[in-house]
Formats: structure tokens, sequence, C-alpha cells
């Protein structure tokens, strides 16, 4: 679940979903984050939200 940054609006499922790594921290190891697309059916923009943090 998700909320529209234009409007607030709850948004349930992701238009597309993929996995990205982030840059290597201090200690060497990688944050893989899951990104999210969303689309709001009351507003009508297209959003991004972090579905997932995971240090890998």
């Amino acid at each position: 679940m998700a909320k529209c940054t234009n409007c607030g609006a709850a948004v349930a499922n992701p238009r597309k979903s993929w996995k990205m790594a982030g840059r290597p921290d201090k200690a060497g190891k990688r944050t893989e984050l899951t990104i999210g697309l969303f689309d709001c059916p009351s507003c009508n923009k297209t959003f991004k939200v972090v579905l997932n943090k995971q240090k890998i």
C-alpha cells in the first residue's frame, strides 16, 4: 500500500516494480532497494515509492 505524493490517496498495486543496488556503505555492504511505480486513480499522477530496503 502506497500513498500518493500529490493528493494523499492510497494506491494498492504497483504498475511495475524493480530492484536496484545502492552504493556500498563504510563496511562495504550494499543496500538493495525494491522500487514500485504507482499510478494514482484520483489525480492521475505517476509516482515512485521504495517498497523494501535490504542489506546485501
